[in-house]
């Protein structure tokens, strides 16, 4: 366990105790009765050796069955394919960067049919930093040569092209990164230890040398505490839902009939049921958009299922 979350474990008790008696419970609700979601259903282990502080989650849109994540800071700069049942497709290195606290990854497929890999290098435990940057990079073919390859030997993935932003406010920690899949739009979500979580949005402007200001453009809270706490996230390939994640649930929002995408920061929310996380921090739609993907970090974390009924 990182010291990161030793600090905000601690932190998550004393709130609950001084807020709920101390009972020995989440801070979160049940389930919605009414979520179109069945159960978590265990369908793997993260098997690769080198995984052991999974900190996001994202589906390929161009290789089926295959899921991409990362380790949290200090990992080295390495991303991760998995099969959906937690078997390890291979390691990649990205080349000239460093993994100074990578905290979310997000899938993307252009209108030519492209697809990247983005990396969000935007924690920031003691708010120091006042600049952050997104890393974004061809999707690694995956086939029988890169199974079972581990850090020492992992090929170079192509460069990256890198976004980097500044909030306009002040500096501020983050964990969840989204990326629309239509308009390619930039989201960050912040992690906040009291209050509500701040929705940053940043143009895909990649390989410009400006420092883009991050724009905010609302606040969301959760119904935990702390109701801002948010770990990991992800658009559906649609473009009509989002699922975000905290230490004990996962949280939806959809998006109104014809209705601007940024319109769905103010619709009611749906507790999800993402399965049993020691520490939860990645979470993603699939391929299909008809499940839910979640997993822990930690050596052979469990990888959660949650399938639409």
């Amino acid at each position: 366990m990182s010291l990161k979350t030793i600090a905000e474990t601690g932190l998550f008790v004393i709130l609950s105790c001084g807020l709920s008696a101390c009972v020995a419970t989440s801070s979160a609700p049940p389930p919605d009765p009414h979520s179109p979601y069945g159960p978590p259903v265990r369908v793997g282990t993260l098997r690769s050796p080198d995984i052991d502080e999974a900190s996001g989650l994202a589906a390929s849109r161009c290789q089926n069955g295959v899921l991409w994540t990362h380790n949290d800071s200090g990992g080295g700069p390495f991303i991760f394919a998995i099969s959906l049942t937690g078997e390890d497709l291979g390691t990649w290195r990205v080349p000239d960067v460093k993994n100074i606290d990578w905290e979310d990854i997000a899938g993307f497929k252009d209108p030519a049919g492209r697809c990247f890999v983005y990396i969000g290098e935007i924690g920031d435990n003691d708010r120091l930093r006042p600049e952050h940057a997104i890393y974004r990079i061809p999707e690694p073919h995956i086939s029988t040569d890169t199974k079972r390859v581990g850090n020492r030997d992992a090929p170079n993935t192509a460069a990256s092209d890198t976004l980097r932003f500044t909030y306009p406010d002040d500096n501020e920690n983050a964990e969840t990164l989204l990326v629309h899949p239509v308009t390619g739009d930039i989201y960050v979500i912040t992690k906040r230890m009291s209050g509500p979580a701040g929705v940053y949005k940043i143009r895909p402007d990649f390989g410009s040398p400006e420092v883009q200001k991050a724009q905010l453009v609302a606040e969301i809270s959760v119904p935990a505490i702390p109701n801002g706490l948010l770990t990991g996230g992800d658009i559906s390939p649609d473009g009509t839902r989002m699922i975000i994640s905290d230490y004990v649930a996962g949280y939806e929002w959809t998006l109104p009939a014809n209705a601007p995408f940024d319109q769905i920061w103010s619709t009611p929310l749906t507790t999800v049921d993402i399965g049993k996380r020691d520490t939860g921090e990645a979470v993603c739609y699939s391929a299909d958009g008809r499940s839910l993907f979640s997993t822990s970090e930690g050596d052979h974390a469990p990888l959660y299922q949650i399938k639409l009924k």
